[in-house]
């Protein structure tokens, strides 16, 4: 790889490296929101009118399992970010070949476990009849191909952690236009319904997977990947699953509570639905409104990522000094891109729901209701988003000090915990879609606020322990 790809994160000023680092990986991963996004807009055009709420409610279910397998790629990413920083291009070798199998283990048990617990776990969130089953179309497809979404990101975390986030724009970018393509075809060419976008999706994922494997088996740094040099090193592992199992086990837990949070808007769609309606509306209103949530989301995600790979860096060169100016410069970017995300899906609400076919109707009616909970869930939201941003960035730079497992409790007790009994408290004294919807920004503001604590209280003890080593 030219060197003009990558960053060097631990010398010079830090905000332009920041947003050259950010401005790439954030446009790439909106362009896949767009293309998942296109699913459910071209699944709306298909004769089924369950199939967006079908993929909307998978989201949780798809999320449990596929984050416990790749998010593992956080430990990849921290482990070959913290080699390069320390120059040492044997030990980050090895973490390169060891990463690519571990993805390749943990995207075939996440696909397999995933076929196997879908059923009783859709029936347990709330699902069934025609919405069950299509869920669960919509999933085994999905699942089968997990192994080629694990090997694509766990690819593209190793390319994070060497500064390069160009390539996987323009790799993602060209497999995303496929992805389209493939769902158009399916969808208004051949009939199909949710079948067509899932099979559309695990082709995209395994386009990218075999395209970026290329790629970095012609990288002329230090992690240029060779099959005669694909095999464990358990060093490297031991410190992948150290680093990455707290990343998974998060993002498992999010999953888990979301899912409890998705049988809750199913009793609240129960509620309001009029007899007679052969749609769920509340849960189609949810699953847009979600759906458009996750463009705010993948941008300030951005900023996370470049946390990890930044802190990580420096952490590896022994600058923890510089870990400070990491901080600042994240939640200063990640606070704007927040605040311009939400404001801009806040102002464009209507006609960007009406993508999804939702639009307001009659009082009453079913496209009232669907309207009128994506509208919930977006003004409930969105104004305070830029608290998930400043949550976000404290998890990223934890894990980047090492303290995966800190970060990981710490969301476990400000998140999850909190939203579960949230809903067994207060939504079940008032169960109303506000009253689900205003747990989330009370709890990022939670959690963002221990995250900071512990990044501080973290990095001046690493700093202790680094000059007492010294003396």
């Amino acid at each position: 790889m030219s060197t003009a790809k990558t960053i060097n994160m631990t010398e010079g000023p830090l905000l332009g490296k920041i947003l050259k680092f950010v401005l790439p990986l954030m446009v790439t991963n909106i362009l896949q929101v767009l293309y998942n996004a296109a699913d459910m807009i071209v699944v709306s055009l298909s004769d089924e009118p369950d199939a967006v709420g079908a993929i909307g409610v998978t989201s949780a279910l798809i999320n449990l399992f596929v984050n416990i397998f790749i998010g593992f790629s956080v430990g990849a990413n921290v482990v070959v970010a913290r080699h390069i920083g320390a120059k040492n291009p044997e030990r980050a070798e090895k973490a390169v070949h060891t990463s690519i199998l571990v993805s390749l283990i943990f995207g075939f048990a996440g696909g397999i476990v995933g076929i196997i617990c879908q059923r009783p776990i859709l029936f347990l969130m709330g699902n069934s009849g025609k919405l069950l089953e299509l869920s669960m179309v919509y999933t085994t497809i999905y699942f089968i191909g997990t192994p080629f979404l694990s090997l694509t990101n766990y690819i593209v975390a190793i390319l994070r952690a060497e500064g390069d986030t160009k390539t996987s724009l323009f790799i993602m970018s060209g497999t995303g236009i496929l992805n389209v393509i493939l769902n158009l075809f399916f969808v208004i060419v051949v009939g199909m319904s949710v079948d067509g976008v899932a099979l559309a999706t695990t082709i995209s994922n395994a386009a990218s997977a075999a395209i970026l494997l290329i790629y970095l088996s012609k990288d002329k740094g230090m992690c240029r990947f060779s099959f005669k040099k694909l095999r464990m090193d358990f060093a490297s592992f031991k410190s992948i699953i150290y680093i990455g199992l707290p990343a998974g086990v998060q993002g498992a837990l999010f999953s888990l509570s979301n899912m409890i949070i998705q049988s809750s808007i199913i009793k609240v769609n129960s509620m309001l639905t009029p007899a007679g309606l052969d749609y769920e509306p509340v849960v189609k209103g949810n699953s847009a409104a979600a759906n458009l949530e996750n463009f705010a989301y993948t941008a300030t995600n951005s900023v996370y990522q470049a946390s990890i790979t930044f802190t990580g860096q420096n952490v590896g060169a022994g600058k923890f000094k510089r870990v400070a100016s990491v901080m600042r410069n994240c939640y200063f970017i990640t606070f704007c891109i927040a605040v311009v995300a939400a404001g801009l899906l806040i102002f464009c609400k209507n006609p960007l729901l009406s993508l999804y076919g939702v639009v307001n109707g009659a009082a009453g009616s079913g496209e009232a209701i669907a309207y009128d909970s994506a509208v919930t869930r977006i003004m409930c939201i969105f104004p305070l988003y830029f608290l998930l941003a400043f949550m976000e960035v404290g998890s990223g730079v934890l894990r980047g000090l090492g303290r995966s497992a800190t970060s990981t409790l710490v969301s476990l007790v400000g998140s999850c915990i909190f939203r579960i009994i949230w809903i067994y408290t207060v939504f079940a004294a008032v169960p109303t879609l506000i009253v689900i919807y205003v747990s989330y920004p009370v709890s990022w503001g939670l959690t963002a606020a221990m995250h900071f604590i512990c990044c501080i209280v973290v990095r001046r003890k690493l700093m202790r322990t680094r000059k007492a080593a010294a003396e």
